[in-house]
């Protein structure tokens, strides 16, 4: 109740100051028309005055002399004008105020003003450092991961910094294939080429080789992180039109944010300023027309409206600093161990902490980071780098306000050092160790770092790697409610224990005389094969190669077990692959640098999540689609991306003579090929390695 007279209140507050600047408005109109026949009348005296000739008669005194001062003095005034409106901020009541000064005086000519600097109050070199994107999106198909998804088309923003570079979301131009764009007042687009994506701060690094587009071209200046009320525009191309757009808002909120389009945790400032579809990647200005951040996602509910997020300059300088330092995005920083809060007298008091300390309890440590060398389970961490923290674990930010202090960790680039104060058994100790990837210790990962994902099929059957994207792709936009528990278990609490871990999973059981009685299956993990534990998709399929044992039994979980003969299964998996239209068996091997065909280096990688999606509540998805992108009958989700591949061992396929590979060109001796005879005869022809020895065996011939 109280919300909704406050709602009325506010309504009938608002209803007020429409009639107060309604009548305002009228009366400036008014005030302007008096003034507007106020000149005519003078020009009439004047030119009555000239027509009588009461200059050449010596004449000082009377109209035209009344004119000639009110010349001179019009035209000093419009002098200081013109200086004050390129000092004026923007907004509404700046621009009436330079109005009423200009109408104040009868001679002065508003005409005369440079549009720029009246019409809109932004300069025309800030307008022009906004650019329109458009990009081309191929994204993997990762229920069917041997195929790649209709591409589809979206639009964005971005805008020219120093460097020659544009900046960008990540999401805007994700699995892309081409990516253009536009000037501000041209028709003309030119080809980008993507030089570094970060997923986790959710930007991109643009560059465009063509000099026509630089000509011209002002870079925009970055200033300060804002503070909270300071005033922000935000520039863009947002859905509802064409040309560029401008929409004014004020700082509500600056705290450690969830972004959506990368699950991480980062620095992130909230604003009231509309932030649409296609406002994705547009710049963030304060009243000097200085950057001060990124628009990225907005919070679409039923019970919130004008909640909008820029990404700060502050996350903008660390993902340009860590691209000029290594000539690659290398991610940001985690610290490698889980803690807890210590807001309890009573467990501070177990723990032996007085009461002039306060920390936080450290309850899990990454074996796979440095922490776990300087660490362990139960350790009071006081400071981080000599900074005090909370019971709460925050930290103290500008002036009165506290936050997180993961903030002082993403301060930090990959490699570098961090110094802890911690409490031991209720002794204090020092301790010092290295910073890792954010996103290294996890099991299962947010975004695929490979343009195809890794699959291996054997006898119908057909493993996958269980990422977000893939569980995207099984589940639609819901799968945090109708994935199975254990694998939401595994992606929300799973760290890996070796630097290889993965979740092995098998995706579907493509229904066969072989594998029939198994169709059923779906979704399971993998945690066996022939006894053998089983660490990653690799170590799989190699088990599975090399097995010479009559029977190939898989042990997954909820006690589910599947054997197949090992020869039938062999000898069958060719015939499916060709019902199927399954061009190889597998996609495995070591991972690639992520080159993409206009990307020199990155860590591959919503707002463009947008072509599809939206991140639970968290629209990451403001690059507007260009047209619908349909329905999929199998995969219903949106997906990440990005690095090419090794075939597996056990089919040395065409691709990788699509990947560059020359076959030998030297002929081959007659033992080498009385060799290869001789292997096929002693091998079963149902044996996989039949295969490839006869493919190995072409090349040669």
């Amino acid at each position: 109740a109280v919300g909704i007279d406050a709602a009325e209140q506010r309504s009938r507050g608002g209803g007020a100051e429409r009639d107060a600047a309604t009548g305002a408005a009228r009366a400036a109109a008014a005030k302007k028309d008096r003034k507007m026949n106020g000149r005519a009348q003078a020009k009439a005296v004047a030119k009555a005055a000239r027509k009588n000739g009461g200059d050449r008669d010596g004449d000082v005194s009377g109209p035209t002399a009344t004119a000639r001062k009110s010349s001179a003095s019009g035209q000093s005034q419009q002098k200081k004008l013109k200086k004050s409106a390129k000092k004026a901020l923007p907004g509404a009541a700046d621009r009436n105020q330079l109005l009423n000064v200009a109408g104040a005086d009868d001679n002065i000519e508003l005409d005369e003003l440079d549009e720029a600097e009246i019409g809109s109050m932004l300069p025309a070199d800030t307008l022009d450092a906004v650019v329109k994107i458009y990009a081309t999106h191929c994204d993997p198909n990762y229920s069917l991961p041997w195929q790649m998804k209709r591409q589809t088309q979206s639009t964005s923003s971005g805008f020219i910094v120093d460097g020659r570079f544009i900046l960008t979301n990540a999401h805007s131009v994700e699995h892309h294939t081409v990516v253009k764009v536009k000037k501000r007042g041209t028709d003309k687009r030119y080809m980008a080429r993507v030089l570094a994506i970060g997923n986790e701060c959710d930007i991109a690094l643009l560059t465009v080789e063509d000099e026509a587009f630089w000509v011209g071209a002002k870079p925009l200046r970055h200033g300060s992180s804002p503070t909270l009320q300071s005033s922000v525009i935000v520039i863009g191309y947002p859905i509802g039109g064409e040309n560029i757009s401008v929409t004014a808002g004020v700082v509500s909120r600056i705290e450690i944010q969830q972004y959506a389009h990368g699950a991480s945790e980062l620095l992130g400032v909230q604003i009231d300023a509309a932030i649409n579809s296609g406002n994705s990647g547009g710049p963030a200005l304060n009243s000097k027309y200085e950057c001060v951040g990124i628009a990225f996602q907005s919070l679409k509910t039923h019970d919130s409206e004008n909640i909008g997020y820029i990404i700060p300059w502050l996350v903008v300088d660390h993902f340009l600093t860590d691209y000029a330092r290594n000539g690659r995005y290398t991610g940001f920083c985690c610290l490698g161990f889980s803690w807890q809060r210590m807001e309890n007298m009573q467990l501070r008091e177990s723990l032996k902490m007085t009461e002039d300390l306060s920390g936080v309890l450290v309850k899990r440590v990454e074996k796979t980071t440095p922490a776990a060398k300087a660490l362990r389970k139960g350790d009071i961490v006081t400071h981080f780098d000599g900074i005090a923290l909370s019971n709460s674990g925050t930290v103290p930010y500008l002036t009165g306000e506290r936050i997180m202090f993961h903030y002082l960790v993403s301060l930090k680039f990959v490699g570098d050092h961090c110094k802890l104060k911690i409490l031991r058994d209720g002794s204090p100790l020092e301790v010092e160790f290295e910073l890792t990837q954010s996103t290294a210790p996890l099991l299962v990962p947010v975004h695929e770092q490979r343009r195809q994902p890794e699959y291996f099929t054997v006898a119908g059957l057909v493993f996958v790697v269980l990422s977000e994207p893939y569980l995207r792709s099984e589940y639609g936009e819901k799968w945090d409610f109708e994935a199975p528990v254990k694998l939401l278990d595994k992606l929300m609490y799973g760290y890996k224990k070796t630097p290889k871990s993965q979740v092995v999973v098998l995706s579907q059981v493509l229904n066969a005389e072989i594998n029939i009685g198994y169709e059923y299956l779906a979704n399971t993990q993998v945690l066996k094969f022939n006894g053998t534990a089983i660490e990653n998709l690799q170590q799989l399929g190699k088990l599975v190669e090399s097995c010479t044992e009559p029977y190939l039994r898989f042990d997954l979980d909820y006690d589910e077990v599947i054997v197949l003969q090992r020869d039938t299964a062999v000898a069958a998996s060719k015939d499916i692959l060709s019902v199927h239209c399954i061009p190889t068996p597998s996609s495995l091997g070591p991972l690639e640098p992520s080159v993409s065909p206009q990307c020199d280096s990155g860590n591959g990688e919503d707002t463009a999540a947008p072509r599809n999606a939206k991140a639970n509540s968290l629209a990451v998805g403001n690059s507007k689609p260009s047209k619908p992108t349909g329905k999929q009958k199998r995969p219903k989700g949106k997906h990440e991306e990005n690095k090419k591949h090794k075939t597996s061992p056990l089919s040395r396929s065409k691709a990788s003579v699509a990947s560059g590979d020359e076959a030998p060109q030297s002929k081959p001796s007659q033992a080498a090929l009385d060799n290869l005879e001789a292997d096929a005869g002693e091998a079963s022809h149902t044996d996989a390695a039949f295969v490839q020895q006869e493919e190995t065996k072409d090349a040669l011939l």
